[in-house]
């Protein structure tokens, strides 16, 4: 069994998540994590993924959304992450390609979310993008001030000494659909190197779809391409791949292996 352990599932019509679901489970794909991205959004999903087994989410606020509300506190977001369904915060995290947030009031709502998810208990989902230096201060600097904490480094395409910076940190890493990309060779590389225990996949459906779906709408059943293409170059069976994956994502999301 795979895991999609990010995905928008609220991004799709309610007429067509039925079949999408149906999809996934034929490809093999037994569970997915729906993402929070606004806090008002984030509210919402534990009632739609409550009544299906196969479905968990996330609650927090993506830094595209940063500043379109006053930052949330720790405190408040431990209360989101209350609900049984809810086995993390996020996604959040720095976004310096699209500055869609003054840089420093992501880094605000980065590290709100970093000790909501010490708070709660539970893995904090992080966005990184064109930010890596940044990210990796972070992550230190709230190590050193509270301790630790758990945290994925989610659609990984940032560059080795973001993803080694965060190893060092006890962090996981999991890969999207660029990971299939032809140009993706020096990702290939990392996610050869990273250690199996801190391994996960993903699709961020409906973004991103791996070969051969590129350029078309992503979907949870996608995820195996990318498993196929992580068990080539890790050099395992697709099948073992897929039982590790699922393995790592029981021991970082708790919640989803009560």
């Amino acid at each position: 069994m795979l895991v999609d352990s990010h995905c928008h599932l609220d991004y799709f019509t309610p007429m067509e998540l039925p079949d999408v679901l149906a999809r996934a489970a034929a490809a093999g794909v037994g569970e997915m994590v729906t993402i929070g991205v606004t806090l008002a959004q984030s509210a919402g999903l534990p009632a739609m993924v409550e009544a299906d087994t196969r479905l968990w989410c996330t609650v927090g606020v993506h830094p595209h959304h940063a500043a379109e509300a006053p930052v949330p506190t720790p405190e408040a977001l431990a209360a989101l992450a209350r609900h049984p369904r809810v086995v993390g915060i996020g996604e959040s995290g720095l976004d310096y390609f699209y500055d869609r947030s003054p840089r420093d009031v992501q880094a605000e709502n980065f590290r709100a979310h970093i000790r909501g998810a010490r708070l709660a208990g539970v893995p904090l989902c992080i966005h990184a993008r064109d930010a890596d230096d940044d990210i990796a201060l972070i992550l230190q600097q709230e190590r050193d001030l509270g301790g630790g904490f758990d945290f994925l480094l989610h659609c990984f395409s940032s560059g080795r000494a973001l993803a080694e910076a965060a190893l060092r940190l006890g962090g996981f890493i999991s890969f999207s659909g660029i990971l299939t990309f032809p140009r993706s060779a020096e990702l290939r590389e990392i996610a050869r190197d990273v250690p199996s225990d801190r391994l996960l996949v993903e699709t961020d459906a409906p973004y991103l779809a791996p070969v051969p779906f590129r350029g078309k709408r992503n979907e949870p059943a996608f995820v195996a391409h990318t498993a196929r293409v992580l068990a080539e170059v890790r050099g395992v069976a697709p099948d073992a791949l897929a039982e590790l994956t699922t393995v790592n994502f029981r021991r970082l999301f708790r919640k989803a292996a009560a």
